[in-house]
């Protein structure tokens, strides 16, 4: 029988990608997102490769939606074999001037869902010897991020998370993969407000393909941490050695609205 995988915020980007490059691999997937008419356009799109697929449009900026997400999972009688916590967003502009409202979804889905959903789906995991999840974090999480503060907040908690249950897993036969993308052309910088900014308007934003074909690799090999393209790569890698102010002034220059 197939394996199943589990990938939430799949309507669009990322998400979108990784339900194609499992169901090309053979396994069925459970698509989670809020918008359901994108997801069972997915699924229909999908069928084309003989898996199985499963929808279910939940919103996780609900906080009672893990429960509820992992209830429905067993109601269809599935194991998953591997959990895709891909659902995420951001925010753009001073702190103080955002919707302090939108700013708490953003740590519930970045930050809680995903804390849930691994405990309440890597337990069984853990208990059948067998399991693989891919995180999605973000270069994000390396430094402070001003001007999207509560974001690269969230990828910091993400990425911290990921490597400590990973350690945690080890010997488990379940491994926890956190990818560390940086600027992709998705939907996410125009929902985020910060598709004009210098982060999204220089050379080298990478396409949402090439990003999960990196993070799907890593995850396969069970690899703890992987950091997409090596000019991120090094950025990464400088980091190490960068005053803290230095570092902030550059994410800040990056995310700088205009006008702020």
């Amino acid at each position: 029988m197939a394996q199943v995988a589990l990938i939430t915020g799949a309507s669009s980007g990322l998400g979108e990608q990784f339900a194609h490059r499992f169901a090309r691999d053979g396994h069925d997937v459970i698509l989670v997102a809020r918008n359901e008419a994108r997801l069972n356009a997915l699924a229909e799109r999908l069928r084309i490769s003989k898996v199985r697929t499963f929808t279910l449009p939940f919103d996780l900026a609900d906080p009672t939606t893990p429960e509820k997400l992992f209830a429905a999972v067993k109601a269809l009688g599935l194991e998953v074999d591997f959990l895709v916590n891909n659902a995420g967003f951001g925010s753009n502009g001073p702190f103080l001037e955002l919707d302090v409202k939108r700013e708490v979804e953003m740590v519930q889905v970045n930050c809680t869902a995903i804390l849930e959903l691994c405990h309440r789906f890597v337990v069984p995991m853990k208990a059948r010897g067998r399991g693989r999840v891919l995180n999605i974090a973000s270069t994000a999480g390396f430094q402070p991020g001003p001007y999207m503060a509560t974001y690269y907040a969230t990828k910091a908690f993400v990425l911290s998370f990921s490597e400590a249950l990973s350690h945690e897993l080890a010997g488990t036969g379940v491994t926890v993969t956190a990818s560390c993308p940086g600027a992709t052309s998705t939907e996410f910088a125009k929902v985020a407000g910060n598709d004009t900014s210098r982060l999204f308007q220089r050379p080298g934003v990478a396409k949402a393909e090439d990003v999960v074909h990196d993070a799907y690799e890593a995850m396969m090999q069970g690899e703890a941490l992987t950091v997409h393209g090596w000019l991120n790569y090094l950025a990464f890698q400088s980091l190490r050695f960068s005053p803290r102010a230095v570092a902030r002034s550059i994410a800040a220059s990056l995310n700088k609205p205009p006008g702020a």
